[in-house]
């Protein structure tokens, strides 16, 4: 269903999954350059089908309200995504964040889940603002703002391809110095994977490494979200 997200400078829409039973924690899915996707909304449902409250905002929603591309319209995507600025887009997720604490099928606790443009996203929002949990897949731009991970507020997860030529092993590798010795984040590498190994439909689709990726993820919120409700 459609809901509408507050911020102190509008509101704007975003993608809500309900689970079948709540209240139960909340998830915020950020989204890739393309905009609130089917293949966004199905990462919402399979979130939703594992019992978490599920929200997708529109992070285009200032320069381009709705907007739905193919992922072969590449250079539009870019373009759009080049209108967007990082830290407003973080502080959209952080509206989302708040939305869904105070929604009647949230018990509160939320964390953030983000692809690609996402996954950086999901860094800079775990590093500017407070959700209970976060995780990027093959988030590209994290290695240029390492400068921040010392304002890490929670427990971070991030996914990264062997065959990326965005954000490959050498950028893996310079997280993983950075992080060696905080024991709240874990660093996974795919060798098999290239980029948007986990999207699914899509022409990068690797289903192995996103079984294994995907699993990973919902050990790690489920461990961060639920605690010791199960």
């Amino acid at each position: 269903m459609t809901v509408r997200i507050p911020t102190s400078d509008g509101e704007f829409s975003g993608y809500l999954a309900l689970p079948r039973k709540g209240p139960r924690p909340g998830l915020v899915v950020l989204q890739e350059i393309f905009g609130v996707t089917a293949s966004m909304r199905k990462v919402c449902d399979f979130f939703a089908s594992r019992q978490f409250t599920v929200l997708a905002p529109e992070l285009f929603w200032r320069t381009n309200p709705g907007v739905e591309l193919a992922e072969t319209d590449y250079e539009n995507a870019r373009a759009i995504r080049s209108k967007t600025d990082d830290n407003k887009a973080s502080d959209d997720a952080a509206a989302a964040i708040a939305f869904l604490r105070k929604h009647e099928s949230c018990t509160g606790k939320v964390g953030v889940v983000g692809y690609c443009w996402g996954g950086f996203l999901s860094y800079l929002t775990a590093v500017r603002h407070k959700p209970d949990a976060a995780v990027g897949y093959y988030g590209v731009g994290i290695d240029k703002k390492l400068d921040l991970a010392k304002d890490l507020s929670c427990p971070l997860m991030l996914h990264y391809a062997g065959q990326d030529q965005y954000a490959g092993p050498d950028v893996a590798a310079k997280v993983r110095e950075t992080f060696k010795d905080d024991h709240g984040v874990t660093v996974w590498e795919y060798p098999k994977a290239g980029h948007a190994f986990a999207r699914p439909g899509g022409a990068h689709f690797e289903p192995a490494s996103a079984d294994l990726a995907d699993m990973r993820s919902l050990s790690f919120l489920v461990e961060h979200l639920f605690g010791n409700r199960g």
